[in-house]
């Protein structure tokens, strides 16, 4: 099932996206789905006539995993990690499909990460690995944008990968989804620049759930992002970048710098 949000004319809705691509559809459904489950209405609406809005603003935080696969972490000259890497994204840093990307004015270096994105459905600590799935809403595409520059020189990530805009999340929230073996890729302004696979994590989505709730507890709507695979590089203002994962759908965002 994939759970949208969106605005018609101005409040936000939340809808369940069906439909062929080309001729989806969008059904509302009553309130939050976080809360009160999937209860469709009669209202439907054609998805080209809505505009999409990133699936989830986190009611409490993004958590970061750094460096969980292999030969990112290798093309930028890092060792990888033998404890994860964690790090947190303010929820401001979340925007939707179409927005766009901002680049802070202290870099000259913003790098992009395509990144599939796990969705937390419900309040837990401490979560066993094979308890994972019971806590999982669902999936989303993501994309992790780095101050590379920044990231070098100061102690801690946060202004690196918390600014504003850092954090583009969409189209939708994929509810059922075998996250094994899918692909992920990225392109800036149409150029194919990553093209990984789940499989090629070093820690895979039920352990990282496990570890993360090990360390926050963690919330409806919280939103772990698990890594990106090889090939990251440089945005620059007019470029677009598209997140694509099989299963989901594909995030696409512009880049400005104002």
């Amino acid at each position: 099932m994939r759970i949208a949000r969106f605005v018609v004319d101005s409040d936000p809705l939340y809808g369940v996206v069906e439909g062929e691509p080309g001729s989806e559809e969008i059904t509302v459904i009553n309130g939050d789905p976080f809360f009160n489950g999937v209860e469709r209405t009669h209202v439907k609406h054609k998805l080209e006539d809505v505009r999409l809005l990133a699936p989830i603003i986190p009611r409490s935080k993004v958590i970061g995993v750094g460096r969980n696969f292999a030969e990112h972490a290798a093309e930028l000259g890092n060792e990888v990690p033998q404890q994860p890497l964690l790090f947190l994204k303010p929820n401001t840093s979340v925007i939707g499909p179409n927005d766009p990307i901002i680049l802070p004015e202290f870099s000259e270096e913003v790098s992009f990460e395509a990144e599939l994105c796990v969705v937390i459905g419900r309040i837990c600590k401490d979560v066993p690995e094979d308890r994972a799935d019971d806590v999982i809403f669902g999936y989303t595409c993501g994309n992790d944008l780095t101050a590379r520059d920044v990231q070098k020189t100061d102690l801690q990530w946060a202004r690196a990968k918390g600014f504003d805009t850092s954090a583009p999340l969409g189209p939708w929230i994929e509810t059922d989804l075998d996250h094994e073996d899918l692909a992920i890729q990225g392109r800036l302004n149409g150029e194919l620049r990553q093209d990984g696979s789940t499989n090629q994590m070093i820690r895979g989505v039920r352990e990282l759930v496990s570890i993360v709730s090990h360390a926050f507890t963690l919330l409806p709507g919280d939103v772990i992002m698990t890594g990106t695979p090889a090939g990251v590089g440089l945005v620059s203002e007019g470029d677009r970048f598209d997140v694509e994962i099989e299963g989901i759908g594909r995030l696409s965002n512009p880049v400005v710098r104002r």
